[in-house]
């Protein structure tokens, strides 16, 4: 459902109002880049020891690569292509892009950069501790526009290009839901609950997902759950940080001083996949115990995407 920003003017999805200025209303809601400032005018994450970067200026990804994904998040598909140019020329690269079709402005990842950034900040503070014998990496997503050559469909359209993982895996889910059965899912687990501590229950860090290496953990796709709920349709505001922290479990991982909601009270149905909060948050919190709806081409041999 698409709606005019109040301040720009423009007509913009859900996905492009974080929850609180979207539960203003027709007229007053503020998109997101209006808010924390337009893509242009935002830094991207600043190097960090735990950002895993493109380090690249150009990708290429097949029009067959395109028209099969081969994996779809919560709302997004996602392509695998390779670099062309720079220092990972020659390695395996993704390109992520709304199910709703391709977008022509930066504003529409907002969130996305605002969420990986936060993260950033929390894994280079859980690195410091030392608390397992592996670094924990973010992938550091760009948003990356295709070549003018790429067919009427794709030029000029702007997706995230980042890093390829392997041994994709998830390890919690933003509702509570969570593997028990490994000892990285065990770790995620407790990386989660050291973000409401170091955060002073602000911000919660889950719905972690991706790949174990031989000296490092890369994730991708980061969810923020936050107090004001900031980053968009996934952040499930208080009532997922009650959620959250009601079907968690303290391991071995978790350091007995960590701070954690007092009574947690589950508002929404633990589930594996991505959830989208769809109502306001006044409705949320009239209904614990809800369940969440969950959202459950080929002209050109090539398509080219380029860094801005």
């Amino acid at each position: 459902m698409s709606r005019l920003c109040a301040n720009c003017g423009r007509n913009l999805p859900r996905t492009s109002y974080t929850g609180n200025q979207y539960a203003k209303g027709e007229g007053f809601s503020r998109c997101a880049s209006c808010v924390h400032g337009h893509a242009s005018d935002v830094a991207d994450a600043a190097p960090s020891d735990s950002g895993r970067y493109n380090n690249a200026s150009l990708a290429t990804f097949t029009a067959a690569a395109l028209d099969s994904p081969f994996a779809a998040g919560a709302f997004r598909w996602v392509a695998k292509g390779r670099y062309t140019r720079g220092d990972r020329a020659g390695q395996a690269a993704v390109t992520k892009w709304f199910k709703t079709g391709t977008v022509f402005e930066e504003d529409y990842f907002t969130l996305d950069i605002k969420a990986v950034g936060k993260a950033l900040e929390i894994v280079n503070r859980f690195n410091q501790l030392n608390i397992v014998d592996k670094a924990v990496k973010i992938n550091v997503a760009q948003v990356w526009t295709s070549t003018p050559d790429s067919g009427p469909r794709w030029a000029g359209a702007k997706t995230l290009i980042e890093p390829f993982i392997q041994n994709y895996q998830k390890f919690n889910s933003n509702t509570g839901w969570t593997d028990t059965t490994r000892r990285w899912a065990l770790v995620m687990q407790a990386l989660s609950h050291f973000s409401y501590h170091v955060t002073g229950g602000m911000h919660v860090l889950c719905d972690i997902q991706g790949g174990i290496y031989q000296h490092e953990v890369v994730l991708s796709d980061p969810v923020i759950l936050s107090r004001n709920r900031d980053y968009g349709v996934t952040d499930l505001g208080p009532q997922g940080i009650s959620s959250f922290f009601s079907m968690h479990e303290c391991n071995s991982y978790c350091r007995p001083h960590w701070t954690q909601p007092s009574n947690p009270v589950r508002y929404f149905q633990p589930k594996m996949g991505t959830s989208m909060l769809r109502h306001t948050a006044s409705e949320a919190r009239s209904k614990p115990h809800g369940t969440l709806a969950l959202p459950t081409f080929a002209e050109e041999d090539e398509f080219i995407y380029e860094s801005c």
